[in-house]
């Protein structure tokens, strides 16, 4: 299988030991379909997608709350922890540490979502997998808190990463519209059009590049205002 355009900084700086850019600290491609998608499972994926999407649902996060009127008692129903993000703050900032199997539990449920989002944009037939890489692929290094992370970085790096997300809000709305466009593409042909895989590939690169800086505290190198 051939895959998208590999994931470099394009901005320069610090060059990679072939003399190209620096790879950014977060890694993130899709396998290009090499061949005609399904159009039963392409026409049916919001349906498809609803099992696996409750499995995530269960280990991302989420919570429901409702009253009953007869003996005003709150119930609350919920599920999963979603990302790690406020304990490794703290253990940043207090111990310069950042447990492994924390870090190993975000990584792990960031590439499940990014299998699960992937699937949704109709990249790909194969089921998502909980944890089987498939055709997507992120890769991001452990970091050395001591030597690769400001101790008090992480206290202001969601406030650092607001002109991405600004960026990233409008690139959502672009992107889906896109995927509705490819919707109707593979109903007809059958084909991803290169040109919406890259974009939406991308604009989800974009988006894990600044998880991986504000939240998952991966880096502290600020990430580059790029698709590619």
């Amino acid at each position: 299988m051939t895959t998208s355009s590999s994931d470099q900084d394009p901005a320069g700086g610090a060059t990679g030991s072939f003399g190209g850019p620096k790879p950014y600290a977060l890694t993130f491609n899709v396998d290009y379909p090499d061949r005609a998608l399904d159009r039963l499972s392409s026409a049916l994926r919001a349906f498809w997608i609803i099992p696996i999407a409750i499995v995530l649902a269960g280990v991302g996060g989420y919570s429901a709350s409702w009253s009953s009127s007869s003996t005003d008692a709150a119930n609350t129903v919920s599920g999963g922890v979603g990302l790690i993000i406020i304990a490794p703050v703290l253990m940043i900032l207090f111990r310069q540490k950042y447990p492994r199997w924390w870090w190993d539990f975000n990584v792990q449920l960031m590439r499940f979502q990014a299998r699960v989002g992937m699937y949704m944009a109709l990249t790909t037939d194969t089921y998502p997998s909980t944890d089987d890489e498939q055709s997507v692929h992120l890769e991001v290094g452990y970091p050395d808190v001591e030597k690769d992370l400001n101790r008090w970085l992480p206290l202001i790096k969601w406030f650092l990463a607001i002109p991405h997300l600004i960026i990233l809000i409008f690139l959502w709305i672009a992107a889906v519209f896109v995927v509705i466009y490819v919707w109707f593409v593979i109903l007809f042909t059958g084909r991803y059009p290169r040109g919406a895989f890259d974009f939406v590939v991308g604009v989800n690169r974009w988006s894990y590049r600044v998880q991986a800086y504000a939240f998952l505290l991966a880096t502290d190198e600020y990430p580059p205002f790029s698709l590619d």
